[in-house]
């Protein structure tokens, strides 16, 4: 059974950084881009960055655009999502997600096409 686990998040102050892990076991992992999503309390679940299968073509929302940095390991099935310079706005429960991809060099930002999902896992940034 495929599973992906998020590890990493908590309580941070304002301007520190995080790293958010997800490591997936289960799954042809070279196969898939990585993608990581968010949900702020009482709003609906957005897009926040993707890694391509390749690990070399990355995307990002605006919102964290310039604060973010991605990377994957295929070998270890773990990618990893850095955030810089958080403001409380970061503040949500953050979920890593598995596309399959044809190419290796294609991201998505579309919820749909994402197949596998991690539970998900609490940041929140006090000011």
């Amino acid at each position: 059974q495929v599973q992906l686990v998020e590890s990493g998040g908590g309580l941070v102050e304002a301007g520190a950084s995080l790293t958010l892990s997800c490591t997936a076991s289960e799954l042809t992992y070279a196969y898939y881009a990585m993608g990581w999503f968010r949900q702020p309390p009482g709003k609906e679940r957005e897009f926040v960055a993707a890694i391509a299968r390749n690990g070399r073509i990355t995307d990002q929302a605006d919102s964290v655009k310039g604060r973010t940095t991605m990377s994957r390991d295929n070998a270890k099935m773990t990618a990893h999502l850095v955030l810089n310079n958080l403001v409380p706005e970061d503040t949500a429960v953050y979920y890593c997600a598995a596309d399959f991809e044809l190419t290796d060099d294609a991201v998505t930002r579309e919820e749909r096409l994402y197949t596998y999902w991690g539970q998900g896992i609490q940041v929140t940034v006090s000011s």
